[in-house]
């Protein structure tokens, strides 16, 4: 499994400031922020699926334009995947005549450009070897992570989506085998950690309490440090981005953490 980081930031503002999307090889997005404007319209027209952690704007801006660029050269619909209130609210406030055309009625009711379907925490989808399924995360809107797995390699990927402090998250987490690595929020510096608890993102404070608890679940799993997964730190607000990451590194001593960047690919 090939997972391309098409965007990795809290904003935009540059060529290297796009928002959340990741592509699984050339059929699945997770999430489907700016990044995904940067795909051909042959690659947009490769892509079955989007699992979507929420219906914040940045996490499902390129959608309209997806299905509006790419569905005539379609044989079957987009099918985005999402807890039953971010669908809910994307058919309420997107895709209702007045923002954007109801895609889920054009062509026709019987062969439309999109389709949705209800995936809940706890829940998941199989398509090939990719296994993809929901965590429970603790968001300002009904959210949920997802854990990737490759069924042909045994191997791992936690994408936390947007997050603050919560444990059941850390719980499922500590009870994934053959992790590589868990791409994780942090959106403000310590400079806003007020804002960041009130918005029910993470900062490096936060995340350190979030990674010392999540350490004393591997060890009583009696998980060694060798096989403890990369942290990768996504959402980083723009223009602060090197504060953020110099505050982690002080902070996480026991892990190794980086930014996630934009372009780079990872292989379960």
């Amino acid at each position: 499994m090939q997972i391309r980081v098409l965007g990795c930031s809290g904003g935009i503002g540059g060529p290297k400031l796009r928002t959340t999307s990741l592509l699984v090889d050339e059929d699945i997005l997770i999430d489907a922020g700016t990044g995904v404007a940067d795909l051909s319209i042959d690659q947009l027209a490769k892509i079955d699926h989007v699992f979507l952690t929420h219906a914040h704007l940045d996490h499902i801006a390129s959608i309209p334009f997806m299905v509006d660029t790419a569905g005539h050269l379609r044989d079957k619909p987009l099918i985005v995947h999402g807890r039953e209130a971010t669908l809910q609210a994307l058919h309420a406030h997107i895709f209702n005549w007045s923002i954007w055309p109801d895609f889920t009625r054009i062509p026709s009711v019987d062969k439309p450009f999109l389709k949705f379907e209800t995936l809940s925490v706890g829940e998941e989808r199989q398509l090939g070897d990719r296994i993809i399924r929901a965590l429970p995360v603790n968001h300002v809107v009904p959210s949920q992570g997802f854990v990737l797995s490759s069924a042909k390699t045994g191997a791992s990927c936690v994408f936390t989506g947007d997050t603050g402090k919560c444990e059941p998250l850390w719980d499922c987490i500590a009870q994934i085998d053959n992790l590589k690595a868990i791409i994780v929020e942090t959106a403000f510096s310590d400079d806003e950690r007020d804002l960041a608890e009130r918005s029910l993102h993470l900062c490096p404070a936060l995340l350190r309490d979030e990674l010392d608890a999540y350490k004393l679940r591997l060890a009583n799993k009696q998980v060694g440090e060798a096989n403890w997964p990369e942290i990768l730190i996504t959402h980083l607000k723009p223009g602060e981005s090197e504060l953020i990451v110099s505050q982690l590194h002080m902070l996480v001593r026991d892990f190794h953490i980086r930014p996630l960047e934009q372009g780079e690919t990872l292989t379960l």
